[in-house]
């Protein structure tokens, strides 16, 4: 599993820096605004993770959640992020991974393609093809990406796919995206959000079934 979260574990007791107070105000500030920002744009949402990862890692490296009387960075992220703590690891990550790449790319590929190409960048390391992969994020539909990238993890083709599409009413969305987070936490955070709804489907049909037998 080539997972993201697991990576800052084990760090070791961190010394206690001495805090800018002007200049954590000003991150903690902004941070609350990209936040803020991103729940009235929906459609535009993701254009300002590369600014948002970027001020975590500033946070997290500085300690600035001490300002808010937490007890650790953990705690930031429960009361920032009380939906899904695994994405603003995902977006320290893009910040932290892929240097190489300029914030304009990374805001053009979006940021679950960034995510992505974290996984390559890791594994390859100093062998890592920057502009042969930033072209396929570009160019590639998302869940092609995401195939494209497991086969060169695991070396192994993934069978044909097909991409759905199907309206959602914005006031379906959260119940749909808790869905999917959800099962994604069940079956692992490495599977893809199409195997994701096939287990809710099937979960699903096997609760008719049941129904139906009893009946």
């Amino acid at each position: 599993m080539h997972g993201l979260t697991s990576l800052w574990i084990n760090r070791g007791p961190m010394e206690t820096p001495e805090i800018n107070h002007r200049r954590a105000v000003f991150v903690l500030g902004r941070i609350d605004e990209i936040l803020s920002w991103e729940k009235t744009k929906e459609q535009e949402k993701d254009v300002r993770f590369v600014e948002l990862g970027e001020y975590l890692c500033e946070v997290r490296a500085k300690q600035y959640w001490r300002l808010e009387r937490l007890k650790s960075f953990d705690e930031f992220l429960e009361k920032h992020f009380p939906d899904s703590r695994r994405k603003a690891y995902y977006l320290m990550a893009i910040h932290e991974t892929l240097t190489r790449i300029s914030k304009h790319e990374l805001q053009q590929v979006g940021w679950s393609k960034a995510t992505e190409l974290v996984k390559v960048a890791r594994r390859d390391r100093e062998e890592f093809d920057c502009a042969t992969w930033l072209h396929k994020a570009k160019e590639l539909p998302k869940e092609g990406f995401k195939c494209a990238v497991e086969r060169h993890l695991t070396g192994k083709e993934t069978e044909p796919w097909e991409i759905m599409y199907f309206k959602v009413y914005k006031s379906q969305l959260p119940v749909v995206e808790k869905a999917l987070e959800t099962a994604a936490l069940m079956l692992g955070t490495d599977k893809s959000r199409g195997y994701c709804l096939e287990m809710i489907c099937a979960d699903f049909l096997a609760g008719t079934n049941l129904h139906e037998s009893k009946s």
